[in-house]
């Protein structure tokens, strides 16, 4: 098997790059992780990647005389890397249209909310304010514009009652752990591709591959502390 060639691109921790990382240990996961690369030189994530072996690149917006330069100097990384896919992970930097459209279908990101509902930052304070019961992840491939590229693949979560935004934060944060090495692989292994503004799914073998692919939600009934255990769930 030929395995795709990703880079990540971070701007702080790095969790769910770290995530990723992790899936890609294993050598029948279909995407290997060639490169990091974040907009910050004290990103933390840039230490966990280089203390597995990946290489790391820090491209900050300062250290070019435009947004279009900024980007070019991306590009190029990403061609010295190789890369077949783009995975932004907690990057927190908008790509300029003629980057994301030369990379479209094959730059994805994950967003901290059920998309299309609460684009942007402060998701989880938002949910919150907006007293909606369920909330969760995206993994979207990336267009132009913010947050609002086609979906690959959510996870769902109960908002419990009492809950701030950091007992929300660190619920939604599990389930991306899982949702975006689950994601990647999917479009890795070409079972979900961007055709026309639209994610075309492949045909799973049964119903129980096809909830477990694309879906993820925890048992509503079950006790806070095994939220983590996701249930099947058909779409």
């Amino acid at each position: 098997m030929s395995r795709k060639r990703t880079v990540v691109l971070i701007s702080g921790r790095g969790s769910n790059m770290t995530a990723l990382i992790a899936a890609a240990s294993d050598p029948a996961y279909p995407a290997e992780i060639v490169g990091v690369i974040s907009d910050r030189a004290n990103a933390a994530g840039l230490g966990i990647a280089q203390s597995r072996g990946i290489a790391t690149r820090v491209i900050q917006r300062a250290d070019h005389p435009n947004k279009d330069a900024f980007d070019a100097a991306i590009d190029a990384a990403l061609a010295g890397f190789g890369a077949e896919i783009v995975a932004l992970a907690g990057y927190m930097r908008i790509l300029g249209r003629g980057l994301v459209e030369k990379w479209q279908g094959r730059m994805v990101n994950i967003h901290p909310a059920l998309l299309p509902a609460f684009k942007g930052l402060d998701t989880h304070a938002r949910v919150i304010r907006a007293g909606v019961r369920i909330h969760g992840c995206s993994v979207h491939f990336v267009t132009p514009e913010m947050d609002d590229g086609p979906i690959i693949a959510q996870a769902a979560v109960p908002v419990m009652v009492g809950d701030n935004e950091d007992t929300l934060a660190a619920r939604v944060l599990k389930v991306e752990h899982r949702l975006y090495p689950l994601a990647l692989g999917l479009v890795a292994e070409g079972k979900a591709r961007m055709e026309k503004g639209h994610t075309v799914l492949a045909h799973f073998a049964d119903d129980a591959d096809n909830a477990t692919s694309v879906v993820m939600a925890p048992d509503p009934l079950r006790e806070e502390t095994d939220l983590e255990q996701l249930a099947r769930i058909t779409p």
